[in-house]
């Protein structure tokens, strides 16, 4: 399950940037990607599927630029989600990756990530959605460095909604991974 998911998730992502510029900034952007691979692979991530997730990664946080406040992005604790989907939104990589930073800067803190669905769905479809929705962050975090042990995951399904209402407004609002940091 957990090898689907990871591979959705690259799949999914691969779509989201595209390569522009001459051929030698191509080939020099392969040849990155190619070392990447190879630091990915140590991590578990095998193939294109490490080389991928980190390209999408790097991109996003080149648009994100180096003055992004990172305070800014720490204070960003909730995460929303499209439908039926448990892909990180290219512009809250960066969000993950500050708390990355901060997780990392901070050994004693553990963080719980809660996976929330709209109400559309079996009760069963909608926890398993919540936590694979936690799961990604959660790999995004690992990714940066953060160790697997001071992380938790929890699904709460479509159970605790934070918006009623039975429209598209409030189940956006409520496809969502929220962190929560404790000891």
């Amino acid at each position: 399950m957990k090898r689907w998911l990871g591979l959705g998730l690259v799949l999914a992502l691969a779509g989201c940037k595209t390569l522009t510029g001459s051929d030698q900034e191509s080939r020099a952007g392969a040849r990155a990607a190619g070392a990447q691979a190879e630091a990915a692979r140590t991590q578990g991530l095998a193939g294109e599927e490490g080389a991928t997730l980190y390209e999408v990664q790097r991109g996003v946080s080149e648009d994100a630029g180096p003055g992004a406040d990172a305070g800014a992005l720490l204070q960003r604790r909730t995460l929303y989600f499209d439908f039926d989907s448990a892909q990180v939104r290219p512009e809250d990589v960066p969000v993950v990756q500050a708390h990355a930073r901060y997780l990392v800067d901070h050994p004693q803190l553990q963080v719980t990530l809660e996976g929330h669905t709209d109400e559309r769905g079996s009760r069963e479809y909608n926890v398993a959605l919540g936590e694979a929705r936690a799961k990604a962050v959660a790999r995004l975090l690992e990714l940066n460095g953060v160790p697997a042990r001071r992380i938790h995951v929890v699904s709460y399904g479509e159970e605790k909604p934070v918006a009623l209402g039975h429209d598209e407004t409030a189940w956006a609002k409520n496809r969502r991974v929220e962190i929560v940091y404790g000891r």
